[in-house]
């Protein structure tokens, strides 16, 4: 019986032991990331090489603009690969929600409001992966325009090595999604200039066509309704698509992750 009481005992001390050993493990210590965040209002810390001096101004002149007009930061980081960091075996999205918590991206609040609303582009180089992570404050709203973003913006550059202009595009589409702005103009492919031009000719054609017929005034409204709306649908495919004093603070200020976002991989 004794012994049985003692076995009990020696087993209770061991789990609190176990227990205590692995509260003293703090979770920041224990996944905390080799990684300084960018200074307060620099917004870009591109540790792969995979920006060119143009671009990076471009791009703090972005970020610093939508800061100031809408308390909300994007934060752009490249790095070569997630293991060097100390994200080895890691998912993309665990590694920038460790991260985007660790630098406590955007403002948790902006006076008795809940704002929470900072952006995280992380471009991994080596793994080819990439992803956006939002903001709490964000929700879940936006995760399907993050996914077009990423798809049709960012990768399909990366996947031509273009990464200077697939991070940009990636940026501007991000701050048009923070203003509640249609998303800017996809690179378009050649296909859309043969598309143009043989339109061009065809109406060309046309109006030769109806002067050497002496086609009538019905002909000729005919054939303009026809181009007015072929017209229209280019300029719907070609154009621009979907949809007070300024803050003063800096890229942090407490803010955490709420799990929004996309990820994408060339």
């Amino acid at each position: 019986m004794k012994y049985l009481l003692s076995s009990k005992r020696i087993t209770v001390w061991l789990v609190l032991l176990f227990i205590l050993g692995i509260k003293g493990l703090s979770p920041a210590n224990a996944l905390e990331l080799a990684l300084e965040p960018p200074g307060d209002r620099e917004f870009v810390r591109d540790l792969a090489g995979m920006l060119d001096e143009k671009t990076t101004k471009q791009i703090k002149e972005i970020c610093d603009k939508l800061l100031t007009d809408k308390a909300t930061p994007i934060i752009v980081v490249t790095i070569d690969s997630m293991a060097k960091y100390g994200g080895a075996d890691m998912r993309i999205e665990t590694f920038a929600t460790i991260l985007f918590n660790q630098w406590q991206i955007g403002h948790a609040k902006l006076g008795d409001q809940d704002w929470n609303t900072g952006i995280l582009l992380l471009v991994s180089k080596n793994d080819r992966k990439a992803r956006i992570e939002l903001g709490a404050g964000w929700g879940r709203r936006e995760d399907a325009l993050c996914r077009q973003i990423m798809d049709d913006y960012m990768i399909p550059q990366f996947k031509q090595g273009k990464f200077s202009e697939g991070i940009l595009l990636g940026v501007e589409a991000l701050d048009k999604m923070a203003r509640k702005l249609e998303l800017p103009t996809k690179p378009r492919s050649a296909w859309s200039y043969v598309i143009v031009a043989v339109v061009i000719g065809l109406g060309i054609f046309t109006v030769i066509s109806l002067i050497r017929r002496g086609s009538s005034g019905w002909a000729w409204l005919f054939w303009g309704v026809v181009f007015a709306v072929i017209g229209t649908i280019l300029y719907q495919m070609l154009s621009n698509r979907g949809g007070g004093g300024g803050f003063s603070g800096g890229s942090f200020g407490g803010g955490f992750s709420g799990g929004g976002g996309a990820t994408g991989s060339w």
